[in-house]
C-alpha cells in the first residue's frame, strides 16, 4: 500500500498555485510557457530572470494586471484566473513607488483602507503603525515630493502592507536605488517579512539579491522556470549551464566527452586538457559538453591529491580588497578566473607568468551543450 503523496503537504500549504500557465500578446510568441509553480504560504520567493525572461510578466498576472492566454491561478484554492485586481487582496509593490504626487504621505498610505471602507479612525492607527514599520514615524504629513527615493519605497511598502494582505508582489523595488541603500533595504524587507511571517513575491534581475533574501529562487529564461530551489541548492547544484552561468560567478570550457563512468565524466578541452568532472547530465563518449567551475573552487597549487591539476597563463590580476582575482588563459577560454583571498602570498602570485591550479571533481559541473 503506497504511502501520501510528499508533494500534498506543499499543495495544501500553498497560497498561490499556478497551472499549466501561459502567456503570449500576439498569439505567436509565448512569454509564459506551460508555467507551474506552487508559492508556500510565508515564505520568500524570488523570480530571477534576464530582461524579457517572463518574471515580471509572472508577477503580473498573480497581480491580476495581466490574464493568462490558458491555464489558472490559484489563490488559497480559489480561482482568480480572471478575478479584477482590486478582487484578490493582494499588496503590490512597484518599482516607481506609484505613489501619488498631490497626496501626503500618510494619505498615500491609508487610500488602501479608504477604497475597503475602513472606519476613518481606525485609519489613522492602521497608517501610524505602518510608518512605524518601515521606519518613517512622523512623516505622514509631507509629501512624495519632499523624500529620498529609498524614503518613497518605504512608503510604497507600507501602503502595500497597511491593509494586512496574507501576499505582497514586489516588482523591482530597489531597482531604483544607489548601491549602499540598496544593500540596506534588502536586509529591512527580509526583516519585516520574518517578523510579520506575510508572502512576499519578489522579482528581480539581481542574482546577488536573490541568494541574499530569498528562501527559494525560481530562475526564469526564455518564459521557462529554468531551477526552482533554495539559494544554497540553485548555487552549489544548477540543474543545466544557463543556471550555472546566471548564478554568481562561473568558468564556463568547452569540450568533447572521452570517458564515461557512473556519475562522472572526463572531457578533453581544446588545448588537449582531460577534466574530471560530475555528470549532471546522461552522456556517451563523443558528446559535445559544457564545464561549470566556481572561481573560489579554483586553487593556487594544489595538493597531489587534486584529481584535476593544470597549467595555466596568467593574464592580470584585479584588486578586489577583501580578495583577488587572477585572471588567466586556460582549457581554450581567455577568461578563466579564480578567486581567493587577499593576502600578500595571493598579490605575489600575480606576477608570475605560468601559474598551476587545480579543483576537484566535486567542484566541476559537465552539461550537455544544447
Amino acid at each position: 500500500m503506497s504511502g501520501p503523496d510528499p508533494g500534498d503537504a506543499h499543495q495544501q500549504d500553498s497560497i498561490i498555485s499556478i497551472s499549466g500557465v501561459q502567456k503570449s500578446y500576439d498569439g505567436i510568441a509565448l512569454i509564459g510557457k506551460n508555467l507551474d509553480l506552487r508559492i508556500r504560504r510565508g515564505e520568500f520567493l524570488t523570480i530571477l530572470g534576464p530582461s524579457g525572461s517572463g518574471k515580471t510578466t509572472t508577477l503580473m498576472m498573480i497581480a491580476g494586471f495581466e490574464v493568462p492566454t490558458a491555464g489558472e491561478i490559484r489563490l488559497n484554492g480559489r480561482d482568480i484566473t480572471r478575478t479584477p485586481p482590486y478582487k484578490r487582496g493582494i499588496g503590490v509593490v512597484f518599482q516607481n513607488y506609484a505613489l501619488f504626487p498631490h497626496m501626503n504621505i500618510a494619505e498615500n498610505i491609508g487610500y488602501p483602507l479608504k477604497v475597503r471602507g475602513v472606519d476613518s479612525g481606525k485609519i489613522v492607527k492602521m497608517v501610524e503603525d505602518a510608518l512605524a514599520m518601515v521606519k518613517l514615524s512622523g512623516f505622514g504629513t509631507r509629501r512624495p515630493a519632499q523624500l529620498s527615493g529609498g524614503q518613497q519605497q518605504r512608503v510604497a511598502l507600507a501602503r502595500a502592507l497597511v491593509f494586512q494582505p496574507e501576499l505582497i508582489l514586489l516588482d523591482e523595488p530597489l531597482g531604483a536605488l544607489d548601491k549602499k541603500l540598496r544593500e540596506q533595504m534588502q536586509y529591512e524587507l527580509k526583516q519585516i517579512h520574518e517578523e510579520l511571517g506575510v508572502t512576499m513575491v519578489y522579482v528581480t534581475h539581481d542574482q546577488s539579491e536573490a541568494l541574499i533574501m530569498s528562501d527559494r529562487v525560481a530562475v526564469f529564461d526564455n518564459g521557462i522556470m529554468q531551477q526552482l530551489a533554495s539559494p544554497v541548492e540553485l548555487y552549489e547544484h544548477p540543474v543545466n549551464a544557463f543556471v550555472a552561468d546566471f548564478i554568481g560567478e562561473n568558468n564556463r570550457l568547452s569540450g568533447i566527452v572521452k570517458e564515461v563512468n557512473p556519475g562522472r565524466v572526463s572531457v578533453q578541452l581544446p588545448d588537449g586538457e582531460l577534466v574530471e568532472a560530475l555528470a549532471v547530465n546522461q552522456f556517451s563518449i563523443g558528446d559535445p559538453a559544457i564545464l561549470s567551475i566556481r572561481p573560489e573552487r579554483v586553487v593556487r597549487e594544489p595538493s597531489d591529491d587534486f584529481e584535476n591539476i593544470f597549467s595555466a597563463a596568467m593574464k592580470k590580476q584585479i584588486y578586489l580588497g577583501e580578495a583577488i582575482r587572477d585572471v588567466m588563459r586556460f582549457g581554450g577560454s581567455d577568461e578563466f578566473v579564480m578567486k581567493t583571498d587577499n593576502s600578500e602570498e595571493s598579490r605575489i602570485a600575480g606576477h608570475a607568468t605560468t601559474i598551476k591550479i587545480g579543483w576537484r571533481t566535486s567542484h566541476c559541473l559537465a552539461f550537455e551543450r544544447t
